[in-house]
């Protein structure tokens, strides 16, 4: 597993191989999704903080296998599963309304 960091801070996680996690973290779409999304009021990412990922710590393993992925979902593929990428922070989506 490797985990994604933002200035040092863990940010995500991901059960992909180094270069799966690699291409995927690294991605320019997943890079503007950090941009989108916000943790406690700001961005995930300004855009100029150093990225880097690094494998997972221990505790970044459990906290993502003590995870409860939705795995009932309907998938559109002939039942392969893809990695997962778990965020280790607390996000929202401004551009989702506040369903509470």
């Amino acid at each position: 597993m490797f985990t994604l960091t933002i200035s040092d801070k863990p940010v995500a996680i991901t059960n992909a191989d180094e270069d799966e996690a690699r291409e995927l973290l690294m991605s320019e779409d997943f890079k503007d999704d950090l941009k989108v999304l916000e943790s406690e009021g700001a961005a995930l990412w300004d855009g100029f903080a150093t990225l880097n990922v690094r494998p997972a710590t221990e505790e970044e393993k459990t906290e993502f296998e003590n995870a409860d992925f939705d795995e009932d979902e309907d998938d559109d593929d002939d039942g392969e599963e893809g990695p997962y990428i778990m965020f280790l922070v607390d996000v929202t989506d401004p551009d989702e309304g506040d369903e509470d």
